[in-house]
């Protein structure tokens, strides 16, 4: 049966619980499972190792390395949300996107075309090629014009990290033709983007944000088809970038929340958003919600709303955006985002740190996380701290 977004984030990857007796997902600590005989050990062995779901029977899981249920569960939630056959999970977001990477290679088709801006780690690792990558770094109307013979994957981030910046996924597929698209839809979340529904083969998420929600696990997923499924999970399987069962657990139980979450966010941020506009020491609002940040209507086709990440562009560049940092007494300066406590940093410092000057943000431009703290105390804090530049 095929439930409505806000009842599979709640019950997707559940489904078997009741005929098991449980309420909750139990959680599986193995590293390893016994085996009954050496023939089933040695033939489940080798279907997990190439990619392959496992096969019934008590000789199926072999090693924690190569298959967990708790993991298994948070992907089937995934693959729900995202509304695609399947999911795989990692250690980290870059994890999953190294494994992404290494199957491009691997199949002879090592060009990479992405549309900046992208994520900084994602832009770095891109850009130095140490996994055996080449990469055409363009603006997503240049895509038809970068892809080559040997190019294995187009990626792209909507809304863009950390500018807020929308892409047009189906354009630039359209674009692509048989080259798969890969759609980082971290900051949206499949409560607000489902890249899969405009034609994107891969859907990439740092699980570490908003499908955890607390701060407090990482985590990454790419959901997708199922040939695509089975190379990642073959990788995955080679080079140990299994999800935690403990942070699979724990990524599981924060999708339940997922959709009430991340919309009383986007509350916060429109409403901060709107507010910023009008203060005294802003000289920009990045924010997808305000008037003329959507030129391509993909709010409403894309995208249902505009989410709860937006960036600001403080009077006085860099000194002053340091002295806001420095000010906040609510608001936490750290790197991530999608928590349920909002926080503030300067990306051109420290996510972005790696990107070339072409590309790297403006050293006036703060990213705010909103998280779900009364909008009137986050207008405080940051209006005094703003107030701090001034003196």
């Amino acid at each position: 049966m095929t439930h409505q977004l806000d009842t599979a984030a709640v019950h997707a990857g559940r489904e078997d619980l009741t005929a098991l007796g449980l309420h909750v997902p139990s959680i599986d600590l193995s590293t390893t499972y016994p085996l009954p005989d050496l023939d089933a050990g040695g033939h489940a062995y080798e279907v997990l190792a190439t990619g392959q779901r496992p096969e019934a029977g008590a000789a199926s899981l072999v090693y924690q390395r190569l298959w967990n249920p708790n993991v298994d569960r948070f992907e089937r939630g995934m693959a729900a949300l995202e509304g695609m056959p399947e999911a795989v999970a990692f250690a980290t977001g870059m994890a999953a996107l190294t494994a992404t990477l290494l199957a491009c290679v691997s199949a002879g088709t090592p060009h990479v075309v992405a549309v900046r801006p992208l994520y900084g780690g994602s832009d770095h690792i891109l850009a130095t090629g140490l996994l055996g990558t080449e990469v055409s770094f363009v603006t997503a109307d240049q895509v038809a014009s970068a892809i080559t013979d040997r190019t294995g994957l187009v990626i792209l981030e909507t809304p863009g990290n950390p500018t807020l910046d929308l892409v047009d996924i189906a354009a630039v597929v359209e674009q692509s033709g048989s080259v798969p698209v890969l759609v980082d839809n971290t900051f949206a979340t499949p409560i607000l983007q489902r890249p899969g529904q405009h034609g994107a083969t891969l859907v990439m998420h740092s699980a570490t944000k908003y499908l955890g929600g607390h701060g407090d696990q990482l985590g990454g997923v790419l959901v997708t088809d199922a040939g695509w499924a089975a190379r990642l999970r073959q990788v995955r399987a080679l080079t140990g970038g299994l999800l935690h069962p403990m942070a699979a657990y724990a990524l599981h139980r924060g999708l339940q929340t997922l959709a009430v979450r991340v919309r009383a966010q986007q509350q916060n941020a429109q409403a901060l958003a709107e507010w910023f506009l009008g203060h005294e020491g802003i000289a920009g609002v990045r924010y997808p919600g305000l008037p003329g940040q959507d030129p391509h209507g993909l709010i409403g086709r894309q995208m249902s709303g505009a989410g709860s990440i937006l960036a600001i562009q403080v009077e006085g560049g860099y000194a002053a955006a340091s002295t806001v940092l420095t000010a906040l007494r609510l608001v936490v300066h750290a790197v991530s985002l999608g928590g349920v406590d909002t926080l503030a940093q300067h990306p051109a410092s420290l996510t972005h740190r790696p990107v070339a000057d072409s590309a790297k943000p403006g050293q006036d431009l703060l990213r705010i996380s909103v998280g779900l703290e009364d909008l009137a105390d986050l207008q405080a804090d940051f209006d005094q701290a703003l107030r701090a530049v001034r003196r």
